[in-house]
């Protein structure tokens, strides 16, 4: 322990102007203070109120005696330092009391914003306590079975002992790397205290989540929430996602003296404000982008519009064009635009430049009004509204569809109830990620529950009628909490760096509201009954039967995809039973393998014209190509497209221009 001062230290800290110069690769710091004769013991103040130093910080400073010199030099406790070392510490320790301050700041903010609102609707939303307790009964009742993960537990932790052990008393032995992004930076396999806690933290972690899934004698889907919610335990507990355990964060707090911290703090304070009491992390810098402006560019006409969607047709990009256009069905979940992000990864400006006449349906963010909107609305007045006004617009008689994600099950309901209705002006249909047989849905059929459904209803009900977009992207992010959660926690706040200019987390940010009876329809017949597979849905007033389709039907999975599983896409095209289905694999996941453009020479993709009874078996007969399927499915829709016409103009139409694309609806901020 150093010793005691013998002299009392200053207490006071010059202001801003007093500062010494910054010096290059150092941020400024406050001058050291000059030493002071020995003094009176201080008389302690109490601490002011947030108010009273607002105050005093506009006041003139009140002026300071000139210290006296003296002849003997005052100790420090943290030994004889030099000038500039004892210039880091001051900033490190202002920077640190910074930090504190606005972190306790925006706390103490948000508790009051929130004070007057009604308490959480339910201590377990997610109902995730009855699946632990069936898990926990079951491993009660098999003694034997947690004796073996103890005895498990204990080996795995015998052998990193001894690891570390002989990496203490001197083996050369270069550490594994790690493959976990978490632990990227070479700090946590170098230095052997965090080596050590890298690892003990990752054993604990794969053992407490074997043990949830070794237990074989529970309710599958009991079991699979229980998994779950273990895994974003065990996920929230890494030693990377806190400042004192991560080696990264503790190194930027060193070289910058704190300020990393600072900044961090800022951010964090700039989230609770954004998210209006609720941490809402920033995943991208949104203040980069301007839909209309830099994304969302590609030229055309919005020529329809109503009180359910806007109807964009975009400018042709070649001389001819196929007869038959393109309209295209995003999900109403999200808006249109990841289809325009930029120029270069565009897939309506490609489609575009291959020839054909492309129309996008980009659906209103509902509001209170539309609360009472089901799948009949956006089935009456969406699909079937749209198909007639392309048509109308192009004097045709037939056309294709495309149907993203949720936009593609409405859509494979549709062709449905237009094979019962006999009406033939669709030819075929793509469906980008998007699922009819819902039995295989992921980890989304853990969120359909009757109780967590009863909380959304509820909290539906307080929004006036629509789910907030905010609650479904939260939803989302759960599923891949440590690439879309702690990844931005562990950046934004502990090495406090800004987010980066990133247009596909400033769309996945760009959230939608939900009308409340389409999304409870939705939740329950989907996924919680799968009734469109089984043929008991019913739209339009009709029983549809997917059987009964039987135009050709081109269907994109994704390999990672975590929210149409390449599973459940395939058990969908599967339902197509007459139908003449192709289908193709690509490589990512949900986003990233569907917008892949060829340019970008990215991933794969697997082809197999066969479509078997399983998935495993698709792949064992699937060809692998390089890169993006885009160019496979072209050939396909071309060969669907009918021949060449003169270029449409969308201004020279039947419907006439209303502004251009991307028109208004895609601007309405949630």
């Amino acid at each position: 322990m150093a010793k005691p001062p013998s002299k009392s230290v200053p207490k006071t800290v010059p202001d801003a102007a007093s500062r010494a110069p910054r010096k290059s690769g150092r941020p400024t710091s406050a001058k050291p203070p000059r030493p002071r004769a020995k003094a009176a013991k201080p008389k302690i103040e109490p601490t002011p109120s947030p108010v009273v130093e607002a105050v005093q910080a506009d006041a003139p400073p009140s002026p300071t005696p000139e210290p006296q010199p003296t002849s003997e030099t005052p100790s420090y406790p943290f030994g004889d330092v030099g000038s500039e070392q004892r210039q880091m510490i001051e900033s490190l320790s202002l920077n640190l009391a910074r930090a504190a301050m606005t972190a306790q700041t925006a706390i103490a903010e948000a508790a009051l914003s929130q004070a007057d609102r009604p308490a959480a609707l339910s201590p377990d939303p997610f109902n995730v306590g009855p699946a632990m307790n069936s898990v926990m009964t079951s491993l009660a009742s098999r003694p034997d079975r947690l004796f073996a993960a103890q005895a498990d537990l204990f080996n795995r932790y015998m052998d990193l002992w001894a690891t570390t052990t002989r990496r203490a008393a001197g083996d050369d032995t270069p550490p594994e790397p790690s493959k976990d992004k978490r632990f990227k930076d070479p700090a946590w396999s170098e230095n052997p205290m965090f080596d050590m806690m890298r690892q003990s933290y990752l054993v604990t972690a794969d053992w407490m989540n074997g043990l949830v899934s070794s237990v074989d004698d529970v309710d599958p889907l009991t079991k699979r929430r229980a998994e779950f919610f273990t895994k974003l335990l065990t996920d929230a507990f890494s030693p990377s996602n806190f400042l004192a355990s991560n080696p990264a964060a503790l190194k930027a707090l060193a070289e910058t003296n704190g300020e990393s911290l600072v900044r961090g703090m800022q951010n964090f304070a700039a989230d609770m404000e954004r998210g209006a009491g609720k941490l809402k992390i920033s995943q991208a810098d949104y203040g980069q982008f301007v839909v209309g402006q830099n994304v969302a560019t590609a030229p055309g006409q919005v020529v329809w519009r109503d009180e359910l969607f806007e109807l964009i047709q975009y400018d042709a990009a070649t001389d001819k064009q196929r007869a038959i256009p393109l309209l295209i069905f995003p999900p109403w979940i999200n808006k249109f635009y990841i289809m325009d992000l930029q120029p270069a990864n565009s897939l309506i400006r490609w489609l575009s430049a291959q020839g054909f006449t492309v129309f996008v349906c980009s659906w209103v963010n509902p509001d209170r009004d539309k609360a009472e909107f089901g799948f009949d609305d956006y089935l009456d007045k969406g699909i079937y509204r749209a198909i007639e006004k392309v048509l109308e617009q192009t004097s045709g008689k037939h056309l294709n569809t495309v149907g993203y994600c949720i936009g593609g099950t409405l859509m494979g309901a549709a062709l449905a109830h237009m094979a019962a209705k006999k009406d033939e002006r669709v030819t075929a249909t793509t469906f980008f990620a998007a699922q009819h047989d819902f039995a295989e849905a992921g980890d989304l059929l853990l969120f359909t529950d009757e109780h967590w459904l009863a909380q959304v209803e509820e909290q539906m009900d307080a929004a006036g009628g629509v789910l907030p977009g905010a609650a479904m992207a939260e939803t989302f992010n759960a599923l891949r909490a440590n690439d879309l959660i702690w990844s931005f926690f562990v950046s934004n706040y502990l090495m406090g760096k800004s987010p980066a200019a990133f247009d596909l987390l400033f769309w996945n940010a760009d959230q939608t509201r939900m009308p409340k009876r389409l999304h409870m329809d939705y939740l329950r017949s989907m996924y919680g009954q799968n009734r469109l597979s089984q043929g008991t849905f019913e739209i339009g007033g009709l029983t549809v039967d997917l059987s009964k389709v039987t135009i050709p039907l081109y269907f994109q999975a994704s390999r990672e995809d975590h929210i149409a599983p390449m599973n459940s896409v395939y058990r969908s095209a599967r339902a197509f039973s007459n139908a003449d289905v192709t289908l193709t694999l690509a490589g990512s996941g949900h986003i990233a393998g569907v917008i892949n453009p060829p340019s970008a020479n990215k991933y794969q993709h697997w082809i197999n014209p066969a479509l078997p009874a399983t998935l495993a078996e698709w792949q064992a007969g699937a060809e692998e190509h390089p890169g993006s399927w885009w160019n496979h499915w072209a050939d396909w829709l071309h060969d669907k497209s009918g021949g060449w016409v003169a270029a449409r103009d969308p201004k020279s139409g039947p419907l006439s221009p209303l502004e251009p694309a991307p028109g208004s609806y895609v601007k309405v901020k949630s």
